[in-house]
């Protein structure tokens, strides 16, 4: 993540204190004197974040935030006030600005505002480069969604494996998507324009899938629930494996591999086969900040396949949909989308009761924050060093957060 800061105020010594904070915290700071200064450095590919004083003599903060919104709306801008600048701090912030701190702020405070700041610039960037990407036809961009770590990871092993040639295992809980991740896979790769085949494991006798290798033609073959096949159908795809087939597996489950061969219900050689190249679907409960992206666009598809507008997703729907732990994975979110969309859905509901639609956006995100612990917690039966290490937190923010919130671990244990 970037850590520059673009620091603009006319004050000499306010702005060498802040600089200094900033260095302090690890920050890079470029700092200005004036709005001409720093215009040199605004402009859409900036990565870093705008502190700025609002009142400056020439061109103020105000025509500063115009200038950086006329050159690109979703670059953060911070305003400092003074003691008397509150009011147009606030209508500032109704004219796009990401926050302001009235001076002198404390540091712990400024910090706060930039760590969010930044960090919803890397997720614009992010996101713009994924849009370059869907553009210039990258399959894993177009169909694989979700900002988080996670998200991104799973698209880049999906483009590592593609580009092999060995066999692939897709795995995942229910819902996650192991059929969409195949086909990515195999868009993704150099066998592209081939056929992709898709067969259930449960009824794919030799016969079958012999003939199914074979319509594959030098592209792939998906077999969806792998550990189901018949006993003698694993044996015979084993055995055709190590023949190096002109068309590639790709074998999907929802299923612990490793004890359905210890049970004796997969053959050693197709597991050991299967287990070289594996690709994970994470499941919607690892990846909680993922759910309203996801959310939104089933919606939309929703909205178009059934005809309707697609209503407004609110801060609110958001909170209660990171607070639920989704066991149905994607296949439920979109299923929940076309409810949505058809006026029949609970989203505004979270596990714990229904949640306040007037609250303004610190305590929306105050809500947001006191879901995605109570859903962590819950996740790991109430032991709140791995919910800590879930939301990648340390013991004590954890603790903290869960005072702060009255939230009680050992009332999440079984």
């Amino acid at each position: 993540m970037s850590k520059t800061i673009l620091l603009v105020d006319d004050d000499a010594a306010v702005r060498e204190a802040l600089a200094q904070t900033l260095e302090l915290a690890e920050l890079s700071c470029i700092a200005a004197g004036s709005f001409v200064v720093a215009a040199d450095h605004i402009s859409a590919a900036f990565d870093g974040v705008i502190v700025s004083d609002i009142r400056m003599p020439g061109r103020d903060g105000f025509h500063l935030l115009a200038h950086v919104r006329g050159i690109d709306p979703d670059l953060p801008v911070i305003l400092l006030t003074g003691e008397g600048d509150i009011p147009m701090a606030v209508k500032a912030m109704g004219e796009g600005a990401f926050d302001f701190l009235e001076k002198p702020c404390a540091a712990k405070d400024l910090l706060a505002v930039l760590e969010r700041a930044l960090k919803t610039r890397r997720l614009v960037l992010e996101n713009r480069q994924l849009r370059q990407l869907v553009e210039s036809g990258d399959p894993a961009a177009r169909m694989l969604f979700g900002n988080s770590d996670l998200a991104q990871g799973l698209r880049a092993q999906v483009r590592r494996v593609a580009q092999a040639q060995g066999d692939v295992l897709v795995t995942g809980a229910q819902g996650t998507g192991i059929s969409k991740v195949a086909e990515v896979i195999h868009l993704s790769s150099l066998r592209s324009k081939r056929p992709f085949v898709k067969r259930a494991g449960h009824d794919l006798d030799v016969v079958a899938l012999t003939a199914a290798f074979a319509e594959g033609d030098g592209g792939s073959l998906f077999i969806d629930e792998i550990t189901m096949l018949p006993a003698q159908s694993q044996l015979a795809l084993a055995e055709a494996l190590d023949g190096a087939p002109a068309t590639r597996l790709i074998a999907g489950s929802t299923r612990d591999l490793a004890a359905e061969l210890e049970a004796g219900r997969l053959n050693g050689d197709l597991y050991y086969r299967l287990a070289v190249m594996p690709v994970r679907i994470p499941s919607l409960a690892e990846r909680p900040e993922d759910i309203p992206v996801l959310f939104r666009r089933y919606v939309a598809q929703a909205a178009e396949q059934s005809g309707q507008a697609a209503p407004p997703v609110t801060a609110r729907i958001d909170a209660a949909l990171m607070a639920r732990d989704w066991p149905g994975n994607a296949r439920a979110l979109m299923t929940e989308a076309m409810r949505f969309v058809m006026g029949v859905s609970d989203a505004g509901q979270s596990p714990d009761g229904p949640m306040d639609v007037d609250l303004g956006l610190v305590a929306h995100l105050a809500q947001v924050e006191q879901s995605l612990i109570q859903s962590a917690l819950r996740r790991a039966g109430g032991q709140a060093t791995e919910a800590a290490q879930a939301l990648k937190l340390p013991r004590k923010t954890f603790y903290d957060k869960c005072a702060r919130y009255a939230i009680k671990p050992e009332d999440f244990r079984p």
